[in-house]
């Protein structure tokens, strides 16, 4: 069999008594996380366009919720909406070795179908658990060279979020083979956006959930694909990589839980600034160093951090300023954190913020660079007003899954997530969490909020 016909046999098999409890455990963290990162974009630009869009072109009501409204409408413009709130406030999970966000593009999915279908807890956690497998392993395949140009969480995450989907229609082998055609050859999704602070990367998200979402049902009904469209010679591999590795597809299939190889976000900003965030944190407590005690700071990175952070040299709006490094930096030294509430109070307006900003570099790094994507090494260089020459080394910046968060911390950062959009309460918010908790439990998805 090819790697792509292994991971079609994977998935169709994949039952939910397979899974570990750790992988079950790890699903429903990410899930509340994913909640939280979409309901937090409540009301703010994009959001509304996309829900307009929606009430415009689909079904006044139907059997899937729009997280951020509370309306329902059809799956299809249910997985639109929420997969671009949940990846507006830059709050969603990351996966280091294949770059790529996977909660933004599956759970949309899997909650608008699971909705539709009415399906149990239990099935919507089986299929995000065959998403983020499929989709994990599908971004590893793309390699390096993929993300320069392509937003993977856009191209993959639209087979992403079709395997989950394929998942809770119950699909075959042969279903899954086609079903991957008819989703990669929709994929789509360029970094161009960065340079105008365009409104793209919602959505790249949006449609690929979306997509991904029809391509599952038109295969249903009999709509066949491609099928080899990541291994053959005018697939998805073909025309956007380089560096792809087949082998990747089928990696420790059932003995590797990829899943849980994802990492949680802690700053409010473009992973790729995390570990240098983290390093300059840490240094400045150590050495009791203020903003004006540092003349230079230089960040030692990785290249995929220059493709993605070099577009932005001075930001013109908070979502681009989650994509410059030294705004990040600046926020962390000025105010000791970048959340949510600091990128709307100072990212753009904080004359402090803007001066730390000129003094921050990225400086390509042989051994950080060597680690990547397995690996996102944090390593900072401070040149301190006194001539002092101070460096910091972060190994797993915090939300890595060996510094990752833990429940209560989980919960945390979802009750700060619902209050920054501030229109649930605490009663609410806390009635959320408990059906999270209980997701194995849910005899229905449509009884989800």
């Amino acid at each position: 069999m090819t790697h792509t016909e292994q991971l079609a046999v994977f998935l169709a098999d994949l039952r939910y008594e397979q899974l570990p409890e750790n992988v079950l455990s790890k699903t429903e963290d990410l899930y509340l996380d994913w909640l939280g990162s979409a309901l937090a974009s409540q009301g703010r630009h994009p959001i509304p366009l996309f829900e307009r869009y929606a009430q415009a072109m689909g079904p006044e009501t139907g059997k899937a919720k729009i997280l951020v409204s509370g309306k329902t409408t059809s799956p299809y413009f249910a997985a639109l909406v929420n997969g671009a709130s949940s990846h507006l406030v830059e709050q969603d999970d990351l996966h280091n070795s294949s770059v790529l966000h996977p909660a933004t593009v599956v759970f949309p999915a899997a909650l608008a179908a699971a909705q539709d279908l009415d399906c149990t807890g239990r099935e919507l956690l089986l299929a995000a658990v065959a998403g983020y497998e499929a989709g994990i392993r599908i971004g590893e395949f793309m390699g390096r060279s993929h993300y320069r140009i392509f937003h993977t969480t856009a191209t993959v995450g639209t087979l992403a979020a079709a395997v989950t989907v394929g998942k809770l229609l119950k699909f075959d082998r042969e279903q899954f083979i086609n079903l991957l055609g008819t989703a990669g050859t929709q994929a789509a999704g360029l970094w161009e956006f960065l340079r105008d602070a365009a409104d793209s990367k919602q959505l790249h998200t949006a449609k690929a959930a979306a997509d991904g979402l029809l391509a599952a049902y038109l295969t249903a009904d009999g709509l066949t694909g491609a099928r080899n469209i990541l291994e053959g010679d005018q697939g998805m591999a073909a025309g956007m990589s380089s560096d792809a590795d087949p082998s990747k597809l089928s990696d420790r299939l059932g003995s590797r839980w990829a899943l849980c190889e994802t990492s949680f976000k802690f700053h409010a900003s473009c992973r790729h600034t995390h570990p240098a965030a983290d390093a300059l944190l840490s240094l400045m407590q150590a050495e009791g160093l203020a903003p004006e005690h540092i003349q230079q700071v230089t960040t030692k990175v990785h290249q995929g951090a220059i493709d993605v952070l070099g577009r932005v040299n001075v930001p013109s709006s908070v979502h681009q300023a989650k994509f410059s490094m030294g705004t990040v930096l600046g926020l962390i030294a000025v105010h000791g954190k970048a959340g949510l509430p600091e990128f709307e109070d100072f990212a753009m307006h904080d004359p402090r913020v803007a001066s730390f900003r000129e003094k921050v570099s990225m400086q390509l790094d042989a051994e950080v660079d060597a680690a990547y994507p397995q690996q996102w090494l944090g390593r900072v260089e401070v040149l301190t007003v006194d001539g002092r020459l101070l460096q910091s080394a972060i190994d797993e910046p915090k939300g890595d899954p060996g510094n990752t968060l833990s429940r209560p911390e989980l919960e945390d950062k979802f009750r700060r997530l619902v209050a920054f959009a501030g229109y649930i309460d605490s009663s609410q918010t806390d009635q959320l969490i408990d059906q999270v908790w209980n997701l194995r439990q849910c005899a229905s998805a449509r009884n989800l909020s």
